[in-house]
């Protein structure tokens, strides 16, 4: 297990990445419930051609850490767009399984 360890600052957060998830998983889709208490992020790989879709991760969090999630996530972005450009998304309808859970968003 690889453990990132702290810089001189002895209040900063040591964090521990372990090799299985160190190799990540890939998602192309993203469906995203919540309700009062949490939000649940769920990453789906979608199989091209197919209509098969297996959810490959889960990640559950309060909504003060969703914002803060989102955040983060557009200051990457715009990062990632002043370095290499803008990128193109274009709109397009999912079809997702009924049942599949509350309030959602997509990405």
């Amino acid at each position: 297990m690889e453990e990132k360890k702290p810089q001189g600052n002895p209040n900063q957060l040591s964090i521990e990445l372990s090799a299985e998830t160190a190799r990540g998983v890939y998602s192309n889709l993203a469906v995203i419930s919540h309700s009062d208490a949490e939000f649940v992020l769920d990453f789906i790989q979608v199989i091209p051609g197919t209509n098969k879709a297996e959810v490959r991760s889960r990640v559950i969090m309060t909504p003060q850490h969703a914002k803060r999630l989102l955040f983060a996530l557009k200051e990457n972005v715009e990062k990632y767009e002043a370095s290499h450009g803008h990128i193109n998304v274009k709109k397009r309808e999912v079809q997702l399984p009924p049942n599949f859970g509350g309030p959602q968003g997509f990405a």
